[in-house]
């Protein structure tokens, strides 16, 4: 396999689910490894259907039976003794970018508009019990993030209740948790801990999100703390793997 078509594909899953068609399954995995290319605008020619039968461990008829709906979508164009290539065309993912300033973390999350699900307060779930030491209860709000429209990602904000008692939801139309701790509840927003990880979305995550069973999604988690590290707020947002990019940004300092 050339380097080109190797770095165009993310690793096969560690195992396929029963229930579902595999040609479908793989169907899926391709399209979003496409659609989150690192080069968009430039064709790239994927491996050979022998090449991606020994990179899932599927046989060759599966990949083809794969590729056949991605080619009727206009997502990859197939030619005779040349190979298959991604349209230069094709969607791509916009990136999600995390910045070391406030200013930015609330432009990146800002949205067109929020849904608001639900809101409740419930017994803090023991995974997230050290967050919150000697509390019993939390405020719990789930909201979908819509952009032109399309659902982008789903998002569960957890708060102390004495913060969440007071949140105004006129503002959870438009702002992210944590701007609205800062500019409408004024509490002092001191350190904000990200991290994102790759998954397979559950069957509720992948219906809230409009995308199909098994999609890998990106699960973001963030913790926003006040000067003495104490939490204001932890969100945990399943974002649509094939609308957004992961990227981190920093200053390197001259003498490291």
């Amino acid at each position: 396999m050339s380097t080109e078509a190797a770095g165009t594909l993310w690793p096969a899953p560690a195992s396929f689910d029963r229930d579902l068609p595999l040609r479908y399954q793989l169907q899926q995995h391709l399209l979003a490894t496409i659609r989150a290319r690192p080069r968009p605008n430039q064709a790239l020619r994927l491996p050979t259907e022998a090449e991606l039968a020994r990179h899932y461990g599927v046989g060759v008829v599966t990949v083809r039976e794969a590729l056949r709906p991605l080619e009727a979508e206009g997502v990859i164009t197939r030619h005779r003794r040349r190979g298959t290539f991604v349209r230069a065309d094709a969607p791509t993912a916009p990136p999600l970018e995390l910045r070391g300033s406030l200013a930015s973390h609330f432009a990146q999350h800002d949205a067109e508009e929020f849904e608001l699900l639900d809101q409740a307060e419930v017994p803090v779930p023991p995974r997230l019990a050290a967050h919150f030491p000697g509390a019993t209860t939390l405020s719990v709000f789930r909201r979908l993030r819509r952009n032109a429209g399309e659902v982008v990602s789903h998002a569960v904000n957890w708060l102390p209740v004495e913060h969440g008692r007071r949140v105004p939801l006129e503002k959870l139309a438009r702002w992210p948790m944590t701007r609205v701790l800062r500019d409408a509840l004024h509490l002092p927003v001191a350190r904000i801990e990200n991290s994102v990880e790759a998954r397979l979305g559950s069957p509720d995550v992948t219906r809230l999100l409009g995308v199909p069973p098994l999609s890998p999604i990106l699960f973001f988690t963030g913790i926003s703390q006040d000067a003495q590290r104490r939490v204001l707020d932890l969100v945990e947002i399943d974002y649509r793997a094939d609308r957004f990019r992961f990227g981190v940004s920093f200053d390197v300092a001259q003498n490291e």
